[in-house]
């Protein structure tokens, strides 16, 4: 049995790590490969636009209807029973040709995919003294996966094409499988309401909470940046004069990992309660990231450079967020993480409709002026959390929420 004075292991945080990589890598296998699916279905790259926003729609709803079940179920069962109809649905993608049930799947793909969110709030309840640190590895293990999904997909649709993409998925998500099965603890849950009960408990935090409500609406503007960054650049990568490869689109994800390995230090840093000035040089940073793109659109150094330090600042913000939220209230992690990323990947599908929309206006550079209104937005969230009033109550000892509703 794991406490919270556990000390946690290294293979354990790695299991994790990568278990919740390669599940989370669903919901963005298809955002190198939208142009060769559109061309594979016969539809237009606005119309395929459609698949990503729905995986991400569909990840988001996950969040907030399965994901609250971790303070109720046992969460391993949960995890498991959710990769197992993963499975299932990536086979099934594999073998679709019809646009419809493309984009079907791609929101069960998005929604079955939420197990990764079940595992991180896991990290955080069982290593309190190093929560931002533990809480960092395993999401630096989602980071990697969800851009390493853009690597394996542009490369494995290069060599084979797109289908075979889900079936070597469905083959992975199977290994995590049994690594989850062998590897995590089945911890009980605390939460004896009934389903209704969880879900009106989790809505009214989002009332008790005002950190909550800051993180959730930064990570929502932040994410949705980072999801109409790619979902663009796939299209202005793809179009003349560039006419890039799917496998080198695929490629810049590298370099995008790269970022992901340095974000975990804002983790440390807020652990040292550094929060708004963390949150404050991340959004710089991807503000900064999108003016380099607009001043200089046709160099891919810029534009590799950008990858990198914008990839930093969305993951950072991420970690820093999450780091406040967990610690809000011990026995709600899941409940916590089901408002932040709910809102997190609304965000998300909203960022990737408003990029399409914006590409079809006025293509790249019409993309990338909308992106740069997203982060100037999220700058004044981060503004005006750090000017107002803290009125948030941290104390376990002072809450007046019954345990078992």
């Amino acid at each position: 049995m794991y406490t919270h004075h556990t000390k946690v292991n290294n293979r354990l945080i790695f299991v994790m790590a990568l278990s919740a990589g390669i599940i989370v890598a669903n919901v963005y296998y298809n955002q190198p490969v939208l142009h060769a699916m559109s061309i594979s279905i016969g539809v237009s790259d606005r119309q395929i636009g459609r698949v990503a926003m729905l995986s991400q729609l569909g990840y988001g709803l996950g969040m907030f209807f399965l994901v609250p079940l971790g303070d109720k179920l046992r969460r391993k069962e949960l995890i498991l029973l959710l990769t197992f109809l993963l499975i299932a649905v990536l086979v099934l993608f594999a073998l679709s040709s019809s646009f419809f049930l493309l984009c079907c799947l791609s929101f069960l793909t998005g929604l079955l995919s939420c197990p990764a969110q079940i595992i991180l709030p896991m990290a955080a309840s069982i290593s309190k003294a190093d929560r931002g640190k533990t809480v960092g590895k395993v999401f630096s293990g989602i980071l990697v996966g969800i851009l390493g999904a853009r690597v394996i997909s542009g490369l494995v649709s290069e060599w084979f094409g797109w289908r075979y993409v889900y079936g070597l998925s469905a083959c992975l998500v199977l290994i995590a499988c049994i690594l989850i099965k062998l590897y995590l603890p089945d911890l009980p849950s605390k939460f004896k309401g009934s389903y209704g009960h969880l879900l009106k408990s989790t809505i009214s935090l989002v009332g008790r909470y005002s950190v909550l409500r800051q993180a959730s609406l930064l990570g929502a503007f932040t994410f949705g940046i980072f999801c109409s960054f790619w979902t663009t650049l796939t299209f202005h990568l793809s179009a003349p004069p560039l006419d890039y490869s799917t496998g080198a689109i695929g490629l810049l994800g590298l370099i995008a990992i790269g970022g992901a390995i340095v974000a975990p230090v804002f983790g440390k840093l807020a652990d040292r309660g550094y929060i708004y000035k963390s949150l404050s040089l991340t959004v710089s940073l991807i503000i900064g990231s999108i003016l380099l793109i607009k001043a200089f659109p046709g160099s891919l150094v810029v534009l590799s450079a950008s990858i990198f330090f914008l990839d930093i600042g969305v993951q950072a913000t991420q970690i820093t967020n999450f780091t406040r939220i967990y610690s809000l209230h011990e026995d709600m992690h899941s409940r916590l993480n089901t408002i932040y990323m709910t809102t997190y990947f609304i965000g998300a599908a909203l960022g990737t409709y408003a990029g399409l929309f914006a590409w079809g206006i006025g293509g790249w550079s019409s993309a990338t002026l909308q992106m740069l209104i997203w982060g100037l937005i999220a700058m004044i969230i981060v503004a005006l959390s750090w000017i107002s009033p803290r009125k948030t109550v941290n104390s376990v000892q002072t809450l007046k929420f019954p345990r078992n509703k």
